[in-house]
């Protein structure tokens, strides 16, 4: 799938193409339906299917520090895009210029000369221009004018609500990781690539990957049963940590993986951490040996879970 960043890098050749807008963090059902649609349209009008999307998203743009965790950081988006079978990622940088573009503005430039879009499917609470006044209606009349059609994708519903990345992220922070995987189609994951750490868990029996997180915040927080794909002929099963560590002063969030039958080493490459099951929040020990202790509690917890008969 190729990349285009920015709308300066658009050349002669990205004009005709069927496209998408949105976010799509999580990449979740509802989004998959979008790409489904598009993925069609795109055999149908025999032209490439484009996803345009936003880093940051107009959330964190607007709120900062404030803004909600992401599901996916931009790789991880990336990755779940292509691997459902799109031809373009067209990735717009989302600032003041493009925080204050007239809906009318953003047609003309982006979508008409831009990319010569010929069909567009959009959700149906899809915003777009300044002050969110670009709607369903504005690109539907926009596209009379401009020969493409626009198609609104209607809510997708399952588990008796709506699939949305908030209901993702509710579900992750609820520990309702089997939801989330209804929601998602997959289990909940964490992509990054594994780094030297300060090597504490190895002088107490418990080494682990530290996997880099590169987000502000992450939707999961405390200590998990995981297992990590790709390693070999298995999945190999271990516990996670997400959290700042408390215990040995940490400041930071991170991602801490103890595998349980894994002897290779994992430096330097790039691993795809699966949360299975919530096992408790994290918390602050008064010393190693009462920290010892409980990694003990949670491997066996973790090992019980697995052994349970789904």
């Amino acid at each position: 799938m190729q990349l285009i960043r920015g709308h300066y890098n658009l050349r002669p050749e990205h004009h005709g193409c069927v496209a998408t807008i949105g976010n799509f963090d999580g990449v979740h059902l509802g989004h998959v339906a979008v790409l489904e649609r598009l993925a069609e349209k795109s055999r149908e009008f025999g032209l490439p299917a484009t996803v345009i999307t936003f880093e940051p998203t107009p959330l964190e743009y607007f709120m900062g520090d404030n803004a909600p965790a992401r599901l996916t950081r931009f790789r991880e988006k990336y990755e779940l895009l292509r691997d459902h079978g799109l031809d373009r990622m067209f990735c717009l940088t989302f600032d003041a210029n493009l925080a204050h573009m007239p809906a009318s503005e953003f047609i003309d430039r982006v979508l008409v000369q831009g990319l010569g879009i010929r069909y567009l499917v959009v959700g149906d609470d899809f915003r777009f221009g300044r002050d969110r006044a670009g709607d369903f209606d504005t690109l539907t009349a926009a596209g009379q004018r401009h020969g493409f059609e626009v198609v609104n994708m209607h809510t997708y519903v399952a588990h008796d609500g709506r699939v949305s990345s908030t209901r993702v992220r509710q579900a992750l922070a609820g520990n309702d990781l089997q939801l989330a995987a209804h929601l998602l189609g997959r289990h909940y994951s964490v992509r990054g690539k594994v780094v030297h750490g300060d090597k504490r868990g190895r002088t107490i029996g418990f080494p682990t990957a530290n996997v880099l997180l590169r987000r502000k915040v992450c939707p999961v927080s405390g200590v998990y049963a995981v297992d990590i794909p790709c390693l070999g002929d298995q999945p190999v099963q271990g516990v996670a940590n997400v959290g700042k560590r408390p215990t040995v002063g940490g400041t930071r969030v991170q991602l801490e993986v103890h595998l349980f039958d894994y002897e290779g080493s994992l430096y330097g490459r790039e691993v795809e951490v699966r949360f299975l099951h919530h096992i408790r929040p994290e918390r602050k020990f008064d010393s190693f040996d009462a920290l010892k202790q409980q990694i003990l509690t949670d491997c066996d917890a973790a090992k019980a879970w697995f052994e349970t008969p789904m």
